[in-house]
């Protein structure tokens, strides 16, 4: 079973790549982030007709959640317990949008579920913007209040077979930036602070890609020709409980989606995880054929 991760960055505009690539690697659950749409403008029909169920959590043409699966979803979420919001009210989305606790509206920004035994939560963690801007805090206390659910989740079930995955915006190791228009100091996204909140995870999770693709870069911008010289920067992660992480038996970075027509700036990262050490009605579901 194959379980990815990929920041689109605009569904509307990359659904047929997105698609296609689904079905050429053959991937059972994809977590998409900046979808930059809401539900009744995501291109469902060509994810339904390759055989893919959805759960979308969208406002408006920022930010955006959604989840592909070709396995039932449930016990779905659009918000973890503590996140804090940011910024105004999306007009016309207020009721859909919510407030966190700190009284600001909810972005579409994090979405859990479960599919068989697996708990997996789709995360477009903010970027920051930078180091003095009131975005970091609001970075800062979302992965605080992240960490404190994962800390509650793991207390509970220590056997819970959990992942989350997405767009981290932070580069954890100084191997992971090779964009020099961040500077120490000076940068989001490499910033003490903000490795230090990525690092509280590590008693809880495992970054379940890096031992076996210990290089390679997941992001690159637009500008200045990053791509070709390599200029990138690793950012997007699937981290996961111990029952998730003995489950890996191989992982990938794909980079060459971030080549061609009209690419995301960010590629897809990849875990391969054996369906028979979950069991039930996961592995019973999962040996049936694909009906299209």
């Amino acid at each position: 079973m194959r379980i990815a991760t990929w920041n689109v960055n605009s569904i509307r505009t990359r659904f047929g790549r997105v698609v296609d690539w689904l079905q050429r690697e053959d991937i059972d659950v994809l977590a998409m982030q900046e979808i930059k749409c809401r539900p009744d403008q995501f291109p469902i029909e060509a994810f339904e007709q390759a055989g893919y169920q959805l759960e979308i959590h969208g406002l408006n043409q920022w930010n955006g959640v959604a989840f592909a699966s070709r396995h039932e979803m449930s016990d779905v979420e659009r918000s973890f317990e503590g996140m804090p919001g940011f910024g105004k009210p999306i007009k016309g989305q207020e009721e859909a949008q919510g407030l966190g606790p700190n009284g600001l509206p909810l972005e579409a920004r994090a979405l859990g579920l479960t599919v068989g035994d697996l708990r997996l939560w789709n995360l477009y963690v903010p970027n920051g913007r930078s180091l003095d801007d009131p975005h970091l805090e609001y970075k800062l206390e979302w992965l605080t209040q992240l960490k404190n659910n994962v800390d509650t989740w793991l207390g509970e079930d220590p056997e819970l077979a959990l992942a989350l995955m997405g767009d981290w915006n932070i580069a954890p190791l100084d191997s992971d930036m090779g964009d020099p228009s961040f500077v120490p100091g000076h940068s989001t996204h490499i910033s003490p602070v903000e490795r230090a909140a990525f690092d509280a995870f590590a008693p809880y999770l495992d970054d379940v890609v890096r031992p076996i693709v210990p290089d390679g870069y997941t992001f690159w911008d637009y500008k200045a020709g990053r791509f070709p010289k390599n200029e990138g920067m690793r950012i997007d992660f699937i981290l996961g409980s111990q029952a998730f992480a003995d489950t890996v038996t191989d992982a990938s970075i794909h980079r060459d989606e971030r080549k061609g027509d009209a690419p995301s700036d960010h590629v897809p990262v990849v875990v391969d995880i054996d369906p028979s050490l979950l069991g039930g009605t996961f592995e019973d579901e999962y040996d049936r054929p694909m009906v299209f």
